[in-house]
């Protein structure tokens, strides 16, 4: 299989942005995909699709992930920001 580029950062979409958020905080917060599922009320294949930015989150689901994650939902935003 042939493997792309990389993309510069100002290429990704806003899913692919706020995925990269979401598995950065995640992560650091010390949730597996499963985990933070099961804590926020998603599966983790909704996770999964969220950080690989193939689905788009909705307000609703940004609060929650952020409540779960206990952080604002700014901080997300903030990170897109950051890599935009």
């Amino acid at each position: 299989m042939k493997k792309e580029p990389l993309k510069k950062s100002s290429e990704y979409s806003i899913e692919e942005l706020f995925g990269n958020a979401l598995k950065q905080i995640r992560k650091r917060k010390g949730f597996s995909q499963e985990e933070l599922g099961l804590e926020s009320g998603y599966h983790r294949t909704y996770i999964s699709l969220l950080e690989r930015g193939k689905k788009s989150p909705s307000l609703k689901t940004i609060f929650r992930l952020a409540e779960t994650l206990q952080v604002k939902p700014s901080e997300l935003i903030k990170l897109i920001e950051k890599d935009r």
